[in-house]
């Protein structure tokens, strides 16, 4: 048993992203690799809420682009959405950053930035999802990724707001009262 509880908690702290000295303070400071090369620097989008959601091509959830972009272009005045392909739930967004924007593009006209593809969970998370899912970099709330399309939402002043569920629909009451 003493083996047992020494060996599951070692997987529980492996398991845990590693605390990075060098993760940003605020949202503001992060600079991310956009899905065609560029970079998204968040600095771009003060004074907008930010809504970030980690995105597949091959899940139930996909369809969800289509509410992304229509939430985009009805509040891109004060709203910017960008989207973080990632791999990480049975291997639902396989394709290279090219297929990705070409998928995209082709089947849901995205026109709000995507970043490059990453991780949102893991040992290899990005900085900017153990930024999202801790509450000592935050300030607000710890979670965890649990599926492809969980939302997060930043204010006009950088704070994070609240996360929601995949199921949420982006254009479901819940988010837009809240982007209002």
């Amino acid at each position: 048993m003493k083996y047992f509880l020494m060996g599951l908690l070692s997987f529980l702290f492996a398991c845990k992203p590693k605390a990075n000295a060098q993760l940003p303070k605020s949202i503001y400071e992060f600079k991310v690799e956009a899905l065609d090369g560029s970079t998204i620097d968040f600095a771009d989008f003060k004074g907008k809420k930010i809504l970030i959601v980690n995105t597949a091509s091959k899940c139930g959830f996909t369809k969800q682009y289509e509410e992304l972009e229509e939430l985009y272009k009805q509040y891109k005045d004060k709203l910017v959405i960008i989207g973080f392909p990632a791999n990480n739930f049975m291997s639902q967004e396989p394709g290279s950053n090219n297929e990705i924007a070409e998928f995209c593009k082709k089947n849901y006209g995205v026109s709000f930035p995507m970043a490059a593809k990453i991780s949102v969970k893991g040992k290899d998370m990005a900085p900017i999802y153990q930024w999202l899912t801790t509450q000592d970099y935050n300030g607000v709330e710890s979670s965890s990724v649990k599926w492809n399309f969980q939302k997060y939402l930043i204010n006009e002043q950088g704070k994070l707001v609240q996360h929601f569920s995949p199921a949420t629909k982006p254009m479901s009451e819940e988010i837009v009262s809240l982007i209002k």
